[in-house]
């Protein structure tokens, strides 16, 4: 079994701004800048002969190249406790038409459709033991954040594997928008 899912990985320089966003709240487990990514579609474990189906689905994929803004902080909650703290991604036509097509030709060979509606994001830190009011207060400090847009020429598909002290995620295939 492979843990999967599809993504845009986001260039250094950006990796680096994002960074000076984390520390100072005691109990946030803060993302290692080399994980940072906007998930375009999370898949999960599959067998390995899927894995194969999965990437020819996604190599038919066709979209233009765009840009992508980075913009705010937020949260997301689960059990009336925040879970995450993130960087808004503004979700513009062409990145919605991008995961559009993904999510198509997943469902066409044959996975679960998506349970959950497509907010993009970048996730800077799991926040289940850290204080609310410090949360906020960051979140708040750190709203105006804006980052120049990047060019995004492709998207990935990553494998995941979870670890003690973090996930490690490789790039498994690279895929051009052209």
């Amino acid at each position: 079994m492979i843990r999967l899912f599809v993504a845009l990985g986001l260039p250094a320089t950006l990796r680096s701004q994002l960074a000076l966003l984390t520390g100072g709240i005691p109990g946030a487990k803060w993302v290692p800048p080399e994980n940072y990514h906007v998930t375009l579609r999370f898949i999960g474990e599959v067998e390995s002969w899927r894995a194969q189906e999965i990437d020819d689905a996604l190599a038919g994929i066709r979209a233009r190249p765009f840009e992508l803004s980075l913009r705010g902080l937020g949260v997301f909650e689960k059990g009336g406790r925040i879970s995450a703290l993130w960087v808004g991604v503004e979700k513009t036509e062409p990145l919605v038409f991008l995961q559009g097509k993904i999510e198509t030709a997943l469902q066409r060979i044959g996975l679960e459709p998506e349970r959950k509606r497509f907010a993009p994001h970048v996730t800077l830190a799991r926040t289940d033991r850290a204080a609310p009011e410090k949360l906020i207060a960051h979140m708040q400090a750190h709203n105006l954040f804006r980052a120049p847009p990047v060019p995004v020429e492709g998207f990935t598909l990553y494998s995941s594997r979870l670890g003690k002290e973090q996930a490690v995620y490789v790039a498994e295939v690279d895929y051009a928008l052209a």
